[in-house]
């Protein structure tokens, strides 16, 4: 079956089929290749998009603008301070005006009902690059990361260990659920998924020879995983009030060599970064002295290790964004 998604935003993986989003990463290897062999790929020459910016980002944003220079395409920048969007504009309005001036439009911010108004009314495909529900982009990145490292996705078991009702987790979840890993999100009970996106997922990944299990057993989280995957305690938003008890709440699910050692032996670890796994960072010494924790999320022994495969995974995120925007704009 030929596939086919000119014109469609890139808004959450639930909008795409299984082989959809198996053609977006069998187009980000193609990428990926001509990218290592410096062959150029200018395939989009003459387009031109705008990213909008309401958190800010390293990755993201240099993803999405070397992505955009490689496909030859002209690239705006707008920062939280220099659009109008939601203040003095609508974003009705913003959607509209954008979809006169670029090809696409990408969106990383707050809500996701903004992501889809943008979608709506601008006429072009807009791109999700994080929203506080859902983080696409990233999922694509990951399961290519996998992917290079076991050669399938399905039947392989993907652990995210920390706050599960995050974008990020979210996110795995219904990816895992198309492609036919078994998913566990593994925290406290309070911090699990929305129970109808769990249901939702549950049954995409029973079509998909899948599962989603929900746990705050440890050990049942790590036995037998092939993918161990955390995330920060605190999202980008959040009031700095709430690292207390997080802190209290996520400290036993800090990824570390013993919880590696009870994966399986070739076991990987993941990370979407940034992560507070030293003190080499403002908010990582501030929290050294306020709590005592020089790592937070994953321990640095298993950051720095063999196993951690987080910089192919953050190089990965140009590869598979280029493959989004090639697709639904040619």
């Amino acid at each position: 079956m030929s596939i086919n998604i000119k014109g469609r935003s890139f808004l959450k993986l639930l909008d795409f089929s299984s082989a959809e989003i198996q053609y977006l990463l069998n187009l980000s290897k193609h990428f990926k290749s001509l990218k290592m062999a410096g062959i150029p790929h200018r395939s989009l020459e003459g387009k031109n998009i705008v990213l909008l910016f309401e958190k800010t980002s390293t990755r993201t944003r240099c993803a999405f603008e070397v992505a955009g220079y490689d496909l030859g395409m002209g690239v705006t920048y707008l920062d939280p301070g220099s659009s109008q969007m939601g203040k003095k504009e609508s974003i009705e309005d913003t959607a509209r005006v954008l979809g006169r001036f670029y090809d696409g439009i990408e969106y990383r911010g707050f809500d996701q009902s903004l992501v889809e108004e943008l979608a709506a009314k601008s006429g072009v495909p807009v791109w999700n690059g994080l929203t506080d529900k859902f983080h696409p982009t990233q999922m694509l990145a990951d399961m290519l990361t996998v992917e290079e490292n076991f050669g399938h996705l399905k039947g392989l078991k993907l652990t995210f260990f920390g706050d599960a009702r995050n974008n990020v987790a979210n996110s795995l979840m219904v990816v895992c659920a198309k492609l036919g890993l078994h998913f566990t999100a593994c925290g406290p009970a309070s911090l699990m998924p929305e129970e109808q996106l769990v249901k939702e997922c549950r049954a995409i990944a029973a079509e998909n020879e899948g599962s989603i299990t929900l746990t705050e057993d440890i050990e049942k989280g790590a036995k037998e995983a092939d993918v161990l995957y955390t995330d920060i305690w605190v999202s980008m938003g959040e009031p700095d009030s709430v690292w207390d008890e997080r802190i209290r709440l996520l400290k036993a699910y800090q990824v570390n060599e013993s919880m590696m050692k009870m994966a399986n032996p070739h076991a990987i670890f993941l990370h979407c970064l940034p992560s507070f796994h030293d003190r080499l960072t403002l908010i990582g010494e501030d929290i050294y002295q306020k709590f005592g924790l020089s790592e937070m999320e994953v321990a640095d022994e298993v950051f720095e290790s063999r196993q951690s495969k987080v910089f192919d995974q953050a190089e990965n995120r140009m590869h598979t964004i280029k493959a989004v925007m090639f697709a639904t704009l040619s």
